[in-house]
């Protein structure tokens, strides 16, 4: 008898459990909020549109006035659509491309469509240039498009049910754009209203979130305390150079990343996706935030030891006396120090600088030029290539199927059913496997982001703040990866037009004669495009760039305080680098310079 009461009673749990969830699924906690504030929003941002383009008609030459008026219209306008970009970017995101895409013509890839410049960013760059007056047209053109598409922002709504989870996720994923994009300046360099423009996002991000935060007392609480809190550090602190980031991260935004992924997590609308990031992490800065990703869950570590012992095995080469090791030696960070390294003959150079490994699984694109998609085939492309390792399948196998050392490795690690354990597919497998660990997250500087407010000292903090705003360093080398893997998905590596030149000799500067990815994807756009390392231990992997051509940070951050190649005068119509100087002073190229070293993982991590 007792036993059947027990068995109706967990029946009746488990039916009421399950209504319940029905029940939250069918009445949604704070969607209509959202499309009620994107209601409201969107019609703001409109006529916002109308100002600006009478600001534009009203341009005229003989009042300079005309053109302060119509950047304050533009800043006003972009204001007004940021209020709005947590729903358009992550629901509408084509169409958010029609307002807020990047000022140079841009390649969506895999499927290689064509960017044009577009939007208010294109405009901000119209209204800078030399001469802004000549561009009345050009800009008229550009605000007829952003107003008459405006007027239609609420038609995106029509049959529009996103889910809990779906708007929590696009105000995660916002959040994660404040940090990484907004206050660095990435979609407004000329203007520099990031921290203004951010202000106005997080704002959103606190009305869209009431609804949930009424779910749990506890959890809402220090959400609700670290939204007030980021939000008070922005408003008391408009100015884009002096905005300190590093205080910004460690006292407001990353304490309230934290607390909002509580929240989420408790609520039960959990959303992941990304598939990059790793929402279990506490925040963007925390080691294990791209885990998820790039390390595969079913790799061992069998076959990762075997990996570490394949990559500096020179039985791989066609001589025998080359490995992985030769070009990315350990104990040099995985970088050889040489401009290019030198060849399978033992004399001819290959064709470009040997970057270092650390941290070379995150992101999306393999080589300067982005040929390969995985780790597995850069090994594979490396070992066969004629003037790197020169190796040939047949002998590889046999010399390692020789070794009684291999034949046990290789079959603990892959040995399943009677299946060869010693084949190429697994030599690529674990050498990439091994690769994919190599990403320590331990530098001084991941030790101050992550609690320990001894690691860093004044000149490194204030090169961190000219990183991520004055020296737009950050607007490519995206944090925390700090290379080209874009926020807030994560899902593509850029590939960017610097205008490297030949040699580090500034004063009289050549083109280099590299074409880049233009040789994988022949297209226009990519001559000279090469993708964007990540900057972590650049300190100690010097020579820099592609060819290798810039053997000092000194002299590197100088070609970037220039304009890059464009900058110097070079004829680089393709250009992504800004032309502008920087106008960095000695003393703040030393700063950002010292930030730099901080980004040097200790050693100890990579032996």
């Amino acid at each position: 008898m007792i036993t059947r009461i027990k068995l109706a009673l967990i029946v009746l749990i488990t039916a009421f459990l399950a209504f319940s969830a029905k029940e939250k699924e069918a009445t949604p906690i704070g969607v209509q909020e959202s499309i009620q504030l994107f209601r409201a929003d969107a019609p703001k941002f409109a006529s916002s549109t109308t100002l600006l383009r009478q600001a534009i008609l009203s341009i005229n030459r003989k009042n300079p006035e005309t053109i302060k008026n119509a950047l304050q219209a533009l800043a006003d306008s972009r204001v007004a659509y940021k209020r709005i970009e947590s729903m358009m970017e992550y629901f509408f995101v084509h169409s958010a491309r029609i307002y807020n895409r990047a000022a140079k013509t841009e390649i969506e890839e895999p499927y290689l469509e064509y960017q044009a410049p577009m939007g208010l960013q294109y405009m901000e760059a119209l209204l800078h240039e030399p001469d802004p007056f000549s561009k009345k047209k050009d800009l008229l053109e550009q605000i007829t498009i952003l107003e008459h598409a405006a007027k239609d922002l609420n038609s995106l709504l029509y049959q529009f049910k996103p889910s809990d989870s779906q708007i929590l996720e696009s105000l995660r994923l916002e959040l994660i754009r404040i940090m990484t994009l907004g206050i660095t300046g990435y979609d407004a360099p000329l203007l520099k209203t990031g921290i203004t423009e951010s202000y106005e996002v997080l704002l959103h991000i606190q009305k869209a979130l009431n609804p949930y935060m009424r779910l749990s007392a506890k959890p809402s609480d220090s959400l609700s305390y670290y939204l007030k809190s980021t939000l008070q550090f922005l408003k008391q602190n408009p100015n884009f150079d002096t905005f300190d980031r590093l205080s910004f991260f460690t006292n407001h935004a990353l304490p309230l990343q934290t607390h909002l992924g509580k929240m989420i997590s408790r609520s039960g609308f959990q959303l992941n996706t990304s598939g990059v990031l790793n929402y279990d992490a506490d925040h963007l800065f925390k080691a294990e935030a791209f885990k998820g990703k790039f390390l595969d869950p079913k790799t061992t570590r069998s076959e990762i030891a075997l990996g570490e012992k394949l990559f500096s095995e020179a039985a791989l080469s066609g001589n025998g006396q080359i490995s992985c090791a030769t070009c990315h030696p350990p104990g040099r960070f995985f970088q050889d120090g040489l401009a290019k390294s030198v060849g399978f003959d033992g004399s001819t150079p290959v064709s470009r600088n040997a970057p270092s490994l650390l941290y070379a699984s995150l992101q999306h694109s393999q080589f300067w030029d982005g040929r390969e998609k995985t780790l597995e085939q850069q090994v594979g492309t490396v070992t066969h290539d004629a003037l790197e390792m020169n190796g040939n399948t047949a002998v590889t196998l046999a010399r390692l199927a020789k070794m009684k050392a291999y034949r046990k490795w290789f079959k603990r690690a892959y040995s399943k059913n009677g299946t060869p354990a010693i084949t190429e597919a697994n030599i690529q497998k674990a050498i990439a496997s091994y690769v994919r660990t190599l990403q320590p997250f331990y530098s001084d500087f991941d030790r101050f982001i992550t609690g320990d407010k001894t690691a860093l000292n004044s000149n490194q903090i204030k090169g961190f703040n000219l990183f991520m705003g004055k020296a737009q360093c950050g607007t490519c080398h995206f944090a925390p990866l700090f290379n080209g893997l874009v926020p807030p998905l994560y899902q593509l590596t850029e590939f960017e037009v610097l205008g490297t030149t030949l040699t580090e000799n500034l004063s009289k500067p050549e083109k280099d004669t590299d074409d880049g990815r233009i040789r994988v994807r022949p297209i226009k756009f990519y001559e000279g495009a090469f993708k964007t390392p990540t900057v972590r231990n650049s300190a100690v992997t010097g020579p820099y760039m592609h060819n290798g051509a810039f053997t000092s940070l000194d002299s590197l951050m100088e070609f970037y305080n220039k304009g890059g190649g464009a900058g110097l005068g070079l004829d680089l119509p393709y250009q992504t680098l800004s032309p502008n100087s920087l106008n960095l002073s000695e003393e703040e190229k030393k700063y950002v310079i010292s930030f730099l070293n901080a980004l040097t993982d200790r050693m100890e991590v990579n032996k």
